[in-house]
């Protein structure tokens, strides 16, 4: 099959991925082999190529916003059937007997096995999932609509909860990319008022065009206090910008995997009157299905690009020099005509 692998990471003027010819994946026990029509571009990839998450082993595969069909299964895998459409997202499999995983907290697991990072992504013709971590995927959606609905959509779900936002509370959204747009839907469709801060000029378009009732530049200040708060760009120098913007008691949730250093906080400017930081961990599985129903019934309507298979590492270049309004997703398998 063909794929695409981390080589050497660095930045993406360096080329990190490699584009070639793999062995087919073969399912093991309670494994799905999926034929992937598309794949998500997310930044935890670009973090992956660059190397500001180490790769877990040599040569791994990227991606874990895959969309496809079953064709076929292993041993004990009885979950799904051949020609079933699934998703594969970042949460791969975790131990179940951990202290985490006893009480709920899956996405805390002690050894937890992430897609494209510990495990072959969706930057490849072919991939495994266990069963037990492949979902089904709503039909009002397409192939690319679906895919960054597997990362961007559940992780903007979980980091929607994280942020304690009140009903009818007005919530500010730092960055808007891939995650924000989709999660500005959920809270507009929950009453919420969104508030927009980014630095590029098309994703504020997009903002307005959604919904949102304000968007401005990344550190300015929002017209009004706010109940709430997600930080979506990797960018530690916002996260005083977006503690002071909050209203008494307010939380912020901080949604990225990577996060660069955040500078020294003043206790009275940035925390006091009960403010409050959270970080977002991964996805709990249920979390995966809570968000899927929910994102059928709004229903969100992702704004993609979509980049030809031989072009992935033109997207993740694209993708770091904040090019890519929307969600990038890569075309693994050419349209149908």
């Amino acid at each position: 099959m063909l794929a695409w692998w981390v080589g050497h990471p660095g930045p993406m003027s360096t080329r990190p991925l490699v584009r070639g010819l793999r062995e087919d994946p073969r399912p093991a026990a309670n494994e799905l082999l999926v034929d992937v029509s598309v794949c998500g571009i997310c930044r935890t990839d670009l973090h992956l190529a660059e190397g500001d998450l180490q790769p877990r082993r040599p040569g791994v595969v990227p991606g874990h916003e895959a969309v496809g069909v079953v064709v076929e299964t292993g041993p004990g895998a009885h979950r799904f059937a051949p020609g079933d459409r699934v998703g594969v997202a970042w949460l791969g499999g975790v131990c179940g007997t951990c202290t985490y995983c006893r009480r709920g907290d899956e996405n805390l697991c002690s050894a937890p096995v992430f897609t494209g990072w510990d495990k072959d992504g969706g930057y490849a013709q072919k991939l495994t999932v266990s069963q037990d971590f492949a979902y089904l995927i709503p039909e009002v959606f397409s192939d690319e609509q679906a895919a960054p609905l597997l990362c961007s959509g559940i992780i903007g779900y979980r980091a929607l909860q994280r942020a304690n936002l009140p009903a009818g509370g007005r919530i500010g959204i730092y960055g808007f990319g891939s995650s924000a747009h989709l999660t500005a839907q959920m809270a507009i469709y929950q009453g919420a008022s969104v508030f927009v801060m980014t630095r590029s000029e098309e994703a504020r378009a997009l903002a307005r065009d959604l919904g949102a009732e304000y968007a401005g530049g990344a550190y300015g200040k929002p017209p009004v206090p706010l109940d709430s708060a997600i930080l979506f760009a990797p960018v530690g120098d916002l996260v005083p910008a977006a503690l002071a913007a909050l209203d008494r008691g307010g939380t912020l949730a901080i949604a990225g995997i990577h996060l660069t250093d955040i500078p020294a906080l003043n206790y009275e400017d940035h925390l006091f009157y009960e403010r409050q930081v959270r970080s977002v961990t991964a996805n709990t599985r249920a979390d995966g299905r809570e968000f899927l129903a929910l994102a059928a019934r709004i229903p969100l309507a992702p704004t993609t690009t979509a980049y030809p298979f031989d072009a992935a590492d033109t997207a993740l270049g694209d993708l770091a020099a904040d090019r890519v309004t929307g969600s990038a997703v890569l075309r693994v398998r050419p349209e149908k005509a």
